[in-house]
């Protein structure tokens, strides 16, 4: 553990009640003494093995959940008012910083093909010549309804790289890669279900019921648009063990008259004849790629694709989807899957500065063996970004200055796949990650997540509430001798609070706690403290 500040003092009075004065007379009268203590730690290894968490937290639940007790285990004597401000990381790299947090919870349009400059001609990304950057902010003014200012998006989109020659173009593929490419999943009977699973070198959809009897379950595509194509063909890639011949029990089904959330037993569906198919045999995981089935029968059609699984009580197949890709008559060529943060400002959508997008060839510059990023294109829990990021910012530019700044959002995967993302910092000429920070304070009973911000009144805040006699400018202090000519009351001196806080810390978010220490005279010189927290957008008594 590395202990940053450390501050200890004895602290006797201190409002909390509706009526500060009833708080100061029982402090008084109880004459009890509360230790108040002040820490900022960055947590070490030792002490994620003290929490029995390996390496660092999974959740912020988590956070709050073991650092109570072991802060009172710490610091067993520090009471009431006590704070302890705690540097700690998560496995899966992410920041608490606000301007982190929001680019994590950007909404996210994935470019279609049509939106390329080449999607006429079935082009599925940007030419390597071609800068995505001079077409997106076009693309979401066209596609992105009523935007308000400061909105954010992360636009992904692909781009070719390498030599692209006319061919076959995957016009539409399903990847299952950490969830289920957006299919619905249907359950009719039974209690097994569609899920994303991933084993070796693959990630799929699976489903497996397995000592559960009976089952049915059907997997539909979003709407396919085929509109405006001709000759497309369908392709999957798949596994299918214990079927043992009976192949009837999963299916591939193609619907021209189906709409998405509705009844899928009122449409019609037709069932595409595959002859490149698994051996079916007990344990056999082993993949097979189709051949392309002719979908020319859907010329100008909008269609859905739907697997259907059936177990029976003899029977119950584990079938594993890699993916599944409908190609056209197009451009043919490798594309790199990469992603940019645009934001609406002054009316039009920019791409944002400081802030990197992991692309698909960066992951696998990380590495694409069992156990590194590039082999699923995403962190994890073992996979943790820190172990991999600052060796490849260091590489992206060799130039970094000390101090330099930059956003790295990546994809990670639990359970599903989400965008994370932190801080990196150029310290001492390396890459550095932005450490989350949680505060807690102690309520008199135990150690609590406490966003309260500790603030001292200096002679400026004093004079900026007027300099004249018979103003706390004039002395730098609240006299608070009742009956005097220049006494404060606690009302009085909230109102004051209200102003410095005001000025002090703008924009700051409903609920922001403070504790505020302020000199006065009551016939002594003493230091008070008065806690508070915004509420309506004027701070009140705690």
């Amino acid at each position: 553990m590395k202990k940053l500040i450390y501050i200890m003092m004895v602290l006797g009075l201190v409002f909390t009640s509706c009526d500060p004065m009833d708080d100061i007379y029982s402090a008084i009268d109880a004459q009890e003494e509360v230790i108040v203590g002040d820490v900022e730690l960055i947590l070490t290894d030792d002490d994620y093995d003290e929490l029995g968490v390996d390496g660092g937290f999974s959740t912020l639940d988590e956070v709050k959940t073991l650092m109570p007790n072991y802060l009172s285990d710490l610091y067993p004597v520090w009471g009431d008012g006590s704070s302890a401000i705690i540097h700690y990381k998560m496995k899966d790299g992410l920041s608490n910083l606000p301007e982190v947090v929001e680019l994590t919870n950007a909404e996210s349009y994935y470019l279609a093909n049509s939106d390329y400059p080449m999607g006429g001609s079935n082009a599925i990304g940007f030419f390597p010549n071609e800068d995505p950057l001079e077409y997106i902010g076009d693309i979401l003014e066209a596609n992105i309804p009523s935007p308000e200012e400061g909105d954010i998006i992360l636009t992904t989109y692909k781009q070719y790289v390498g030599e692209v020659t006319t061919g076959l173009s995957d016009y539409y593929e399903a990847s299952f890669n950490g969830d289920l490419s957006g299919f619905e999943a249907i359950n009719v009977m039974g209690s097994k279900d569609w899920y994303a699973s991933s084993y070796g070198d693959y990630e799929y959809a699976k489903i497996s019921a397995y000592g559960d009897g009976q089952n049915e379950d059907w997997l539909i595509s979003p709407e396919i648009d085929l509109t405006d194509q001709t000759n497309a063909s369908f392709q999957i890639n798949q596994a299918a063990p214990f079927i043992n011949g009976d192949w009837d029990l999963i299916s591939v089904l193609v619907s021209t008259d189906y709409t998405t959330g509705s009844d899928h037993t009122a449409a019609t569906w037709d069932e595409l004849t595959i002859e490149t198919m698994p051996s079916g045999e007990d344990y056999d995981y082993d993949y097979v790629l189709s051949e392309l089935v002719d979908l020319s029968a859907y010329n100008g059609e909008s269609i859905h694709v739907a697997f259907k699984y059936i177990a029976t009580d003899s029977t119950a197949p584990t079938w594993q989807i890699d993916f599944a890709v409908i190609k056209v008559p197009g451009i043919e060529g490798t594309t790199d899957s990469k992603g940019t943060y645009f934001q609406y400002t002054n009316g039009s959508w920019e791409a944002m500065e400081g802030v990197y997008y992991l692309s698909t060839s960066d992951y696998n510059s990380m590495g694409t063996e069992s156990g590194t990023p590039g082999r699923y294109d995403n962190f994890d829990s073992t996979i943790i970004p820190e172990n991999y990021l600052p060796t490849f910012l260091s590489k992206m530019d060799s130039y970094a200055q000390e101090e330099d700044n930059l956003i790295v959002m990546y994809k990670y995967y639990a359970g599903t796949t989400s965008v994370k993302g932190n801080l990196y910092t150029v310290v001492d000429g390396e890459w550095t990650a932005n450490d989350p920070v949680t505060q807690f304070g102690h309520d008199g009973n135990n150690w609590v997540p406490d966003n309260t911000i500790k603030y001292t009144f200096t002679q400026a805040d004093y004079d900026s509430l007027g300099t004249e006699y018979g103003f706390p400018g004039y002395y730098d202090n609240f006299d608070v001798r009742e009956g005097t000519d220049n006494y404060e009351s606690p009302e009085s001196i909230l109102a004051y609070i209200n102003t410095v806080l005001l000025n002090n810390f703008p924009g700051m978010a409903e609920g922001q706690k403070f504790a505020v220490l302020y000199d006065v005279y009551s016939g002594t010189a003493e230091v008070w403290e008065m806690r508070v927290v915004l509420s309506g957008g004027v701070y009140v008594l705690q």
